[in-house]
């Protein structure tokens, strides 16, 4: 089954406690797409990026099985720009700069293969613009997973909340739950956001792991402890892209099914932090994804006998 991935692409400027880069390859785009094409090679893009974007990072999206007849070229003008600087804890950061360029006037074409997607993930971006998306297909979706960010609960609540009546599931983290719900809670959070509209929830929890609300099922899947944490940077769009290039790859909601997506996308996640930008999901094999996704099932897997008397 075709997924389409909407967002964007980018030039980020990273510092942590454990090093600094120049301008490196980012955008939440960028992240899903080298996720979900360990999956699946029905992956379709739409994005914009400026003239000064490296055509082999597009070759090497293509290479793998990403449609790039979606994304926009502006080659007279440059590409979004962001920079930030991590906190030792790595839950925390700031934001140096951030350039809009071409992302400013981001206006999504779907070539006509585009339309009639059967998944669709659409990425960090402006409500508006995740909300022309939907009303561009031609033909409903059988899921529309969406992410955001509480700049847009704080600026563009109205929108958000249009948007999140048209969406099969939302993709957020615990803090941006509790602000869009009102409740601190995490379960009554899920249902509060579930009542507008969305019938699955993944509530991202960082090194805590994340949890996943579909009616009234839970599942929680931790998070593998890990030795270093290099760059958090993309962690969760490449969650999103795990996620959601699993459950187009078997083409199953089931909850059982929803739980082994959140597993894969949580897997995918742990390698990206290993090194700086998209560099570790660029050579990662499937050998190296089986086994990191068994190192997750091990460690909550266990025998116990209770007994009644």
């Amino acid at each position: 089954m075709s997924l389409l991935v909407v967002g964007s692409m980018a030039f980020d400027a990273l510092e942590t406690p454990y090093g600094k880069t120049d301008k490196i390859i980012g955008g939440a785009a960028t992240y899903i797409c080298y996720s979900a094409a360990q999956f699946t090679n029905q992956v379709q893009l739409v994005a914009v990026v400026g003239g000064d974007f490296p055509n082999e990072v597009i070759d090497d999206l293509k290479q793998r099985g990403v449609d790039t007849a979606g994304l926009q070229i502006k080659a007279d003008e440059k590409s979004f720009f962001w920079s930030g600087k991590y906190h030792d804890n790595m839950n925390q950061r700031d934001t140096l700069v951030t350039e809009l360029n071409v992302l400013g006037n981001f206006d999504p074409v779907l070539p006509e293969a585009y339309q009639t997607a059967e998944y669709v993930m659409l990425g960090n971006l402006q409500p508006g613009v995740q909300h022309s998306v939907i009303n561009r297909l031609t033909q409903k979706p059988k899921f529309i997973a969406l992410d955001t960010m509480n700049f847009w609960m704080d600026s563009s609540l109205d929108e958000l909340l249009t948007v999140i009546k048209h969406i099969d599931c939302i993709i957020i983290n615990d803090e941006e739950a509790r602000q869009l719900s009102g409740e601190y809670h995490l379960k009554l959070a899920a249902q509060k956001i579930m009542e507008m509209g969305p019938s699955v929830l993944v509530i991202k929890k960082g090194e805590n792991g994340a949890l996943l609300f579909k009616e009234n099922d839970m599942f929680y899947c931790p998070a593998l402890p890990l030795e270093i944490v290099f760059d958090p940077t993309g962690a969760g769009d490449t969650f999103a892209g795990g996620f959601c290039g699993y459950l187009s790859k078997t083409n199953d909601l089931s909850f059982d099914n929803l739980k082994r997506a959140v597993v894969y996308g949580s897997a995918m996640a742990s390698f990206c932090v290993e090194k700086f930008g998209t560099e570790r999901l660029i050579d990662l094999s499937r050998t190296a994804l089986e086994n990191r996704v068994q190192q997750f099932v091990d460690i909550v897997k266990f025998d116990l006998s209770i007994p009644l008397s």
